[in-house]
């Protein structure tokens, strides 16, 4: 683990309690589940006869659901019903129209408006102050055959009794009497998620009993226990959620930073240690086969969840681009002491307020500094926190100054000045900015340009990154184009033997 300051470890711990979602959340959404599996088991039912296995799956199951970005907490729970049928007796259609008639007879019952059919499952919107809406997969028991089939092709049979096959209105014997069904194996990748952090559970679980003075750990309940690993990739899905907010499509799955976090965590006892830890290695566990990227599903090695990759290689390159922008926002933020300072270089990809709450009881002056900050840019400060605004790239340590100044020009007119966040110049105009540094030669320069507004997001080109200028007699320009309507950012940042020497104020260019 790379050593990071008290201060850091505070507030990273501290900050994965702020994105984690109240206990009662848990709490009602496992009373909901369990109210519709006893619908499903009354006298009336058509599935009354038929013994129900019902269980959350996805973040929920896993202990990993965070705070929504919008803050309006609306949660996706996933559920899945498992019905003691034989493929012999239900074809995929017939389950699934069962089912959806009796969630219709609920919806019905608890007036809520009528549950939606999609290609693998139905949806329940609650009323808005349960704060969620419920996504039901029917399926059956899945395993003997499961096994067979992996058997023939000498895979391991990890997990494998835990298969069940669901429906799929797409699939071509959707309505036909086979035992082709789809199949899935929630249960058994929570089995194997739940190993990977068997032993730090297993420890803080102990620890609440003592606490609590509770005679059986078994009272204290699953959710309410919250591992290093866990607390990591709520951080995790907070940066990736924040860093694609403005390009949400291409964002790295859930399923699979969960998988490869998983797969990199070492049992480190502290969130600190467990982050630092997965971000270092976790895509050491992306294979490649031939061809294929591929990141295996531990509870059925032929499911690959990175089959997206191939078949659009740019999903691939987001998902190393976010890789590398996490590192050094933490490592960055893991170098300071100063709350505020780890603020303002965690702000674009997870957000100031969330940031603020997190560090109120440790330091209620770096919050009132943040809060000051927030008020003397206004509006400009979402410009400074744009999400897609690359953190530095090179350790900082301080040797000098750079400033900038610019001009505007258009076709027939005199260079007229520009002001940093002065009156808009007009589009289509040139630009040229000049950088001036008391720096001594040699070093090299570099140069970032933070795009915003709709029209460079439907031009992809909202750029973030860092491009390197050239070094020209002592002169140090950068030339662009004004483009796109809103406001710009541009700085110039001097590197001297690998350190970032010199770093320029924002020159915010607002462009009408």
């Amino acid at each position: 683990m790379k050593q990071v300051t008290s201060s850091a470890d505070r507030f990273i711990s501290q900050l994965a309690s702020t994105l984690d979602i109240p206990e009662e959340r848990y709490a009602s959404a496992d009373r909901s589940y369990r109210s519709i599996c006893d619908w499903l088991e009354r006298p009336e039912s058509r599935f009354a006869q038929v013994n129900i296995n019902a269980y959350t799956q996805g973040s929920f199951r896993l202990g990993t659901v965070i705070r929504p970005l919008n803050g309006e907490e609306h949660y996706d729970l996933d559920v899945v019903c498992e019905f003691e049928l034989s493929k012999a007796t239900s074809t995929q259609k017939r389950l699934f129209d069962d089912f959806g008639h009796e969630l219709k007879l609920y919806a019905v019952r608890y007036s809520m408006g009528a549950p939606s059919g999609w290609e693998r499952c139905w949806t329940l919107n609650y009323a808005d102050t349960a704060q969620f809406h419920m996504d039901l997969l029917p399926s059956i028991p899945d395993g003997q055959r499961q096994r067979t089939l992996r058997e023939a092709r000498k895979l391991s049979l990890e997990y494998v009794g835990k298969s069940i096959s669901i429906t799929d209105r797409t699939h071509p014997r959707y309505q036909q009497y086979t035992d082709d069904w789809p199949s899935s194996n929630p249960n058994g990748y929570a089995d194997w998620f739940i190993s990977r952090m068997e032993v730090a559970f297993n420890e803080r679980r102990r620890a609440m009993a003592l606490y609590e003075a509770k005679a059986d750990v078994a009272e204290i309940p699953a959710f309410r226990v919250k591992t290093p690993l866990q607390s990591a990739i709520q951080i995790l899905k907070r940066h990736r959620d924040m860093c694609f907010s403005e390009q949400p499509d291409g964002r790295p799955s859930s399923i699979v930073i969960s998988t490869l976090a998983a797969h990199a965590y070492q049992q480190e006892a502290t969130v600190t240690g467990a982050l630092f830890s997965i971000l270092a290695s976790m895509d050491q566990y992306i294979e490649v086969r031939g061809q294929t990227y591929w990141i295996a599903n531990p509870s059925d090695p032929r499911e690959n969840f990175a089959d997206a990759w191939e078949a659009e290689p740019e999903r691939k390159l987001a998902f190393d681009d976010w890789l590398d922008t996490a590192r050094k926002d933490f490592e960055r933020a893991g170098e300071t002491e100063n709350l505020a300072q780890m603020i303002d270089l965690l702000s674009p990809r997870l957000g100031r307020e969330l940031l603020e709450k997190a560090v109120t009881r440790h330091s209620p002056g770096a919050v009132a500094k943040s809060v000051a900050t927030r008020r003397l840019h206004g509006v400009m400060q979402r410009v400074f926190d744009a999400p897609h605004r690359k953190p530095v790239a090179w350790p900082t340590v301080p040797q000098g100054s750079v400033n900038l100044s610019g001009t505007m020009s258009r076709a027939g007119f005199r260079p007229t000045t520009v002001v940093s966040n002065g009156a808009a110049v007009p589009n289509g105009s040139s630009l040229r900015f000049e950088a001036k540094t008391n720096l001594v030669w040699p070093y090299k320069v570099f140069w970032q340009i933070v795009n915003t507004g709709h029209a460079a997001l439907r031009a992809n080109d909202l750029r973030g990154g860092f491009v390197e200028g050239a070094v020209s007699a002592g002169n140090l320009v950068r030339n662009e184009e004004a483009s796109y309507k809103g406001s710009h950012t541009i700085e110039c940042f001097i590197v001297k033997d690998g350190y970032c020497a010199a770093r320029s104020s924002p020159f915010v260019v607002n462009i009408s």
